[in-house]
C-alpha cells in the first residue's frame, strides 16, 4: 500500500472531500512533487492490474481551451511528456493530503470538439518504455555480471536518470553463465525477475522496484460493509481456469555432463482445497530461464512463484468507497454481513471524480504448505 497517515484512511471512512491534481512534466522526474505545469481534471480513472505488461494506466479528461496542439513542443503531446496524477482528501482545517497514483507516458491526445472542448489524454506507466524500446541489436552479458548492472544497463538506455530499487543484494547477485538479450527488452528483464522470485513495477514516486510481493497474511486494508464501512456492493466467482498447485522450474545447464536444475514447489497442505494429493487434481506450471542455474535458485523461484498466485478458485468483484493508496498485489480484508475473506488484490481501477466508487477484483488466499522437491 502507497504511503498515507493514519488520519487519512480514517477519514476516507467517511463524508470527506476529495482532491485531484494532475500536472504535466517536460522532463524526467523522480518522487511525490515533481514540477509541471498543473491542469484542470474534468473526469478519468486510473487503472492497475498486476498481472499487464505495463501494470498502471491512465485515461483523463482535461480542461482543454487552447491546450490542444500539434506542436512537437507542446505540453499536450505525445512525444515524451508525462503526466503525474494524485487523488487525495482535503481536511477540515483545508490542509490537503495527497496519494500519487505515479507518472504516466502520454500515448493519446484527443479533442472531440474544437477548440477549447475538454481533452482526453490516455497515458502508461513507465514501463511502457521498456516494452516499446526493443533492442535493435543484441547486448551479451558475460558470466559474472551482477543482476543491478544487467537492470542499469537495460533500463538506463531508455532512462538514463532512473532509480532502481531491489530488495536484497542485487550487486552479489551474479550470473554464472552468459547471456545474450536479443530484442525484446522487457520479456529479458521480466524472465530475470521471474527466475529470482520477484515482481517488478514502477511505483508511485516513478521508481522501478524489483521485489518480493507482499505477505499474504498480512492484510493492509478492511473493505467492510456495516458501519463506518466502505463496501459498496460485491459480486462473487468460483473459476477453477487459472489455479494451478505446483510450480516446475527448469534452468540452464551449466555443464555438458550436468542436466539442468530442476524445482519443484506443490501445495501439500491436506486442508487446502488445492492440495496437490488431493480431489482438486495436480495442475502444475512450468517455468523455465536461462539465470537459473542452481538447484536453490530453481527451488526458490518455484515455491515464491507458487505463493503469490495460490489460492482458492474463488475471485470477488468490489466497488467500494475509493482508496487510492491500495494497489495490486495488496493482501485485503473483505468483510460483509456473513463474515470475511483473505483477498489479494489483481486488478483496480481508481475513479478521477466524485461519483464514482473504486473497483476491484481480488482472488482469495488460502492456508498452504508450499514444499519444495522432486514428486
Amino acid at each position: 500500500m502507497r504511503p498515507v497517515t493514519s488520519q487519512f484512511l480514517n477519514v476516507i471512512r467517511g463524508s470527506h472531500q476529495i482532491a485531484l491534481r494532475v500536472r504535466v512534466l517536460t522532463s524526467f522526474q523522480t518522487g511525490v512533487n515533481p514540477t509541471g505545469t498543473e491542469l484542470l481534471v474534468v473526469d478519468g480513472n486510473v487503472h492497475l492490474n498486476a498481472t499487464a505488461d505495463v501494470r498502471a494506466t491512465v485515461d483523463l479528461e482535461v480542461d482543454g481551451t487552447g491546450a490542444f496542439t500539434r506542436d512537437p513542443g507542446g505540453l499536450l503531446t505525445p512525444y515524451g511528456n508525462e503526466v503525474f496524477v494524485e487523488r487525495g482528501v482535503i481536511y477540515g482545517t483545508g490542509t490537503h493530503e495527497y496519494v500519487s497514483l505515479g507518472y504516466f507516458r502520454i500515448y493519446e491526445v484527443e479533442q472531440s470538439n474544437q477548440p477549447d472542448y475538454p481533452i482526453r489524454l490516455g497515458g502508461r506507466d513507465r514501463m511502457s518504455g521498456i516494452v516499446d524500446g526493443r533492442l535493435i541489436a543484441p547486448v551479451q552479458f558475460v558470466a559474472g555480471t551482477s543482476i543491478s548492472a544487467i537492470f542499469n544497463t537495460l533500463v538506463q538506455e531508455i532512462y538514463p536518470t532512473a532509480t532502481i530499487q531491489f530488495d536484497y543484494n542485487a550487486t552479489t547477485d551474479l550470473l554464472q553463465t552468459s547471456v545474450v538479450a536479443d530484442e525484446d527488452r522487457y520479456s529479458f528483464l521480466r524472465n530475470l525477475v521471474t527466475s529470482r522470485g520477484k515482481i517488478m513495477y514502477w511505483d508511485h514516486a516513478g521508481r522501478l522496484q524489483v521485489k518480493d510481493a507482499p505477505n499474504v497474511n498480512n492484510t493492509v486494508f478492511d473493505i467492510n460493509s456495516g458501519e463506518d464501512g466502505v463496501l459498496i456492493e460485491v459480486s462473487r466467482r468460483l473459476d477453477r481456469g487459472s489455479v494451478y498447485n505446483a510450480v516446475v522450474t527448469l534452468g540452464e545447464q551449466v555443464q555438458l555432463d550436468v542436466p539442468p536444475v530442476r524445482g519443484v514447489a506443490r501445495d501439500m497442505n491436506p486442508l487446502s482445497p488445492t492440495f496437490w494429493d488431493g480431489p482438486f487434481g495436480k495442475v502444475p506450471r512450468f517455468f523455465s530461464s536461462p539465470f537459473v542455474t542452481t538447484q536453490a535458485q530453481a527451488e526458490s523461484a518455484s515455491s515464491k512463484i507458487l505463493a503469490r498466485s495460490i489460492g482458492l478458485p474463488y475471485s470477488v468483484t468490489l466497488s467500494a468507497v475509493p482508496n487510492p493508496a491500495l494497489e495490486p498485489y495488496d493482501p485485503i480484508k473483505v468483510t460483509r454481513s456473513d463474515g470475511y475473506d483473505k483477498h489479494l488484490i489483481q486488478e483496480m481501477t481508481i475513479p478521477l471524480n466524485v461519483d464514482r466508487p473504486m473497483t476491484i477484483n481480488t482472488r482469495e488466499q488460502t492456508t498452504v504448505d508450499i514444499v519444495t522437491g522432486d514428486v
